[in-house]
């Protein structure tokens, strides 16, 4: 099994930016508006970083999906300290199953030790595709785990 750990980071309009709605009410005003990474997602790059730092994983692959635009997110991910970066490129926002199952697909493929999620996603409060990913990958799962503790093959949240 791979040493790697596997982190989601959403692309959304950052959380210190004053969301205006759309005059037709179809949703919000996204064009020049400053967008960054689910704070989230952050603290799960962070924790996946802080595993690495301890030796008990070798690589923090950053995965994306969403559009092109989300490679600077994913640019501020490596910055952060990720190791490698993957973009799924997506032109519209995704349910969150179909979020799972792409995730499933890259986890089949590069077969990380740990997969991190945030808890949910600032833009639309979703915190189910973490929850959904473990049901496909058939492996257990913590939600809300504010620490992770990992010895050998066992996880403790």
């Amino acid at each position: 099994m791979s040493k790697s750990i596997l982190v989601g980071i959403k692309r959304v309009i950052d959380f210190s930016v004053h969301v205006r709605v759309r005059p037709d009410g179809s949703g919000v005003v996204t064009d020049g508006v400053k967008m960054s990474i689910n704070p989230f997602d952050e603290i799960a790059l962070e924790e996946a970083m802080r595993i690495r730092e301890r030796g008990l994983a070798d690589e923090v692959i950053a995965v994306s999906i969403g559009p092109a635009d989300a490679q600077q997110q994913l640019r501020t991910a490596l910055a952060m300290g990720a190791d490698r970066a993957l973009l799924v490129q997506a032109a519209e926002p995704l349910e969150p199953l179909v979020n799972a199952r792409l995730l499933h697909s890259l986890v089949q493929r590069h077969q990380p030790q740990l997969v991190i999620l945030g808890k949910q996603a600032i833009d639309d409060d979703n915190g189910q595709t973490g929850q959904m990913l473990a049901a496909l990958w058939d492996r257990p799962q913590a939600t809300f785990a504010s620490k992770v503790e990992l010895d050998g093959t066992r996880a403790r949240a």
